[in-house]
């Protein structure tokens, strides 16, 4: 995964990514509202690829899973953060969205271009190196195949007897 960074500080909540206001609407709604109060314009801007890159407790607040699937939708590649709230963190995986940690997050400068190696574990860019804990292999498995649903219905047609009683 490689692109621009778009930095965001400590203790994002997730009525940041998915305001309470718009609950009601639908995802892509949803979306083009994602992070106006910390980032304005961030919705309208981010290009696919883009990866967000966070301070400590991203995604900390409800476990409401609109949150990382208006990033999604927006194109962002990976959230790389210091730490994350369990919910956000596991939501994001289920939803096919990668999240890293990293950290020395706060040394990945904003607007640089960056390639997150979430096997490997490592952050690089233009004089940028720093290690970060790798995906596990079951988790990078499931977020190639785009989440939790779609990683399972992969299972389920290549091995017919998953999930079968014996």
């Amino acid at each position: 995964m490689s692109g621009m960074v778009w930095k965001v500080g400590n203790d994002i909540d997730t009525d940041a990514l998915a305001p309470g206001k718009y609950m009601k609407c639908d995802i892509d709604e949803i979306a083009r509202h994602c992070l106006e109060d910390v980032l304005p314009g961030f919705a309208s801007t981010v290009r696919p690829g883009d990866v967000l890159v966070a301070g400590r407790n991203f995604g900390i607040g409800s476990s409401r899973e609109q949150a990382p699937e208006a990033l999604k939708r927006l194109g962002v590649a990976a959230v790389v953060a210091p730490s994350f709230a369990g919910l956000f963190y596991r939501n994001a995986l289920n939803l096919g969205l990668a999240v890293v940690v990293c950290e020395r997050a706060d040394e990945i400068p904003d607007g640089a271009r960056v390639k997150v190696d979430a096997a490997a574990g490592r952050i690089d860019g233009p004089g940028l190196s720093l290690p970060c804990q790798p995906i596990p292999p079951f988790l990078l498995q499931m977020l190639d195949a785009g989440g939790l649903l779609p990683h399972l219905a992969q299972r389920l047609a290549n091995e017919p007897n998953l999930g079968k009683r014996r």
